[in-house]
């Protein structure tokens, strides 16, 4: 991957704009996580069973998925800085209205306007970072995957001491806040022409939009919601999935200004980064659904404790972005993707090994291991990707890559759940003996680490048939 040398005067010039980028993605992680913790008092509140309240966190998410590649579409098509602008004002404007929700109904359709607005904060700083990085775009991303982890690291217990201080409505007032201190920031930091809005007439594939949505709501709500007992309707949805996707092919073939361009796709760099961003994404939710059962009930931590154990990751996460970063300007994307790959796998082989030899001091030093590395392949692999773009592409790659990572989240919600169960031998955990716990906890772990080895083998096949990396600074 070919790197341009950065300019001291335009890197120094980027500051203010990367950390306007930065603030942002910021503020689309809180909106995930900083309303997870307000779910038992909004039970509460509106005198509502759980299931109806988690609407809350998944509206949020099904508005994300839905819209993040149109995010991306929409800044190619009408220019990067105002749809960014704009995005910030919508993410505002759904916060404002969580805070004033009469009902859970509103709460509800408010969480899905500020996920709107959150789908443009999570595809653009990606796809704004390398034009305002100073040529140091590594770097750039590296913040941007601290900051997101300092966003989920940060939410729960944000949004803990507000409530608590205050009430459910204050955690989204501070939310609309901060974004609009965002815009406010961002309006002054990000230079209008060097982010010039592009020539000719603006045109979105609505049909195409439409029909991705659909089909990725579809998708999301089997992943999420599939539960005993609705197997027929988890099946249905799931199959509605796969129709919606087939006539967004078609449709997106015929279209002469397509949402996403199928040819991107079939370039085998484009194509092999976004599904190695969906398996690795998936493997590292494995680790928030399993490890709390596992710390829980194989063993025996109470619920401060696990909550303890389970904050490491996070923290190392939000410690190692920057430096993984510097890694990739420094050695280039290529070797650090694969030795974030490669020291992944270690990461989870140790995480099913280790925890069983020394208990809760195993799970923890493989978490260490495992963490910097996935920090490592995010911003080895969105440099590259977005390093490769072409101009009026970027946008819609950058919405790619959102979307591949939320789609590998539900999917290892979902599919680490079920094998989690499978190989425990039940669905009621708590019942289950901690040796079987323990053997089903390796189990997923073990299946990761093969997913991850997988990701290696296909990046270092992908490397040989390229044409080798230049010599990095």
């Amino acid at each position: 991957m070919q790197t341009a040398s950065p300019n001291p005067a335009s890197t120094t010039a980027s500051r203010p704009a990367l950390a306007a980028l930065a603030f942002a993605m910021l503020l689309a992680s809180l909106g995930i996580s900083i309303a997870t913790v307000a779910l038992p008092t909004l039970a509460r509140a509106f005198d509502a069973p759980m299931p109806h309240v988690q609407w809350v966190a998944l509206a949020y998410l099904l508005a994300v998925t839905a819209a993040v590649v149109v995010a991306g579409r929409l800044g190619d098509l009408l220019g990067m800085r105002p749809v960014f602008l704009a995005g910030i004002g919508l993410f505002a404007a759904g916060s404002a209205l969580s805070a004033a929700a009469p009902t859970l109904a509103a709460l509800v359709a408010a969480r899905a306007v500020q996920g709107l607005g959150g789908a443009v904060l999570m595809a653009l700083p990606v796809a704004l970072a390398g034009r305002v990085s100073g040529g140091r775009t590594g770097a750039a991303m590296g913040l941007l995957g601290t900051m997101s982890a300092i966003g989920t690291a940060l939410g729960p217990s944000l949004g803990g001491l507000v409530i608590a201080a205050w009430d459910w409505r204050a955690a989204f007032l501070l939310l609309a806040l901060m974004a609009l201190a965002c815009l406010a920031f961002a309006a002054r930091s990000l230079p209008a022409e060097a982010i010039a809005r592009p020539k000719g007439r603006a045109c979105l594939d609505l049909p195409g939009a439409a029909v991705l949505a659909a089909a990725l709501v579809c998708f999301s709500l089997a992943a999420t919601g599939g539960r005993e007992g609705f197997a027929p309707l988890h099946a249905a949805l799931l199959a509605a999935a796969a129709i919606g996707a087939a006539v967004f092919v078609r449709i997106e073939r015929r279209s002469p200004s397509p949402l996403v361009r199928l040819a991107v796709l079939r370039d085998r760099p484009v194509a092999a980064a976004l599904a190695m961003n969906l398996a690795v994404a998936s493997v590292m939710m494995s680790t928030l659904i399993v490890g709390p059962f596992f710390l829980a009930f194989a063993l025996g931590l109470g619920e401060a404790q696990t909550g303890l154990v389970m904050a490491v990751g996070p923290a190392v996460a939000a410690l190692s972005g920057v430096p993984a970063g510097f890694l990739v300007d420094r050695f280039g994307a290529g070797r650090v993707m694969l030795l974030g790959l490669g020291q992944m796998t270690a990461g989870l082989v140790a995480l099913a090994l280790l925890p069983h030899l020394a208990g809760v001091a195993g799970y923890v030093a493989a978490l260490v291991l495992l963490t910097p590395a996935f920090q490592m392949f995010l911003a080895a692999n969105n440099a590259a990707v977005m390093t490769g773009a072409g101009e009026g592409q970027r946008g819609m790659i950058s919405g790619l890559l959102g979307l591949t990572r939320n789609l590998g989240l539900m999917t290892g919600a979902s599919v680490a759940g079920a094998i989690f169960a499978l190989a425990a031998g039940t669905r009621d955990i708590a019942a289950a003996e901690p040796g079987a716990v323990g053997t089903a906890f390796s189990t997923v772990f073990l299946l990761a680490a093969g997913l991850t080895a997988a990701s290696l083998a296909a990046a270092l096949l992908l490397r040989t048939g390229s044409q080798p990396e230049p010599q990095a600074r």
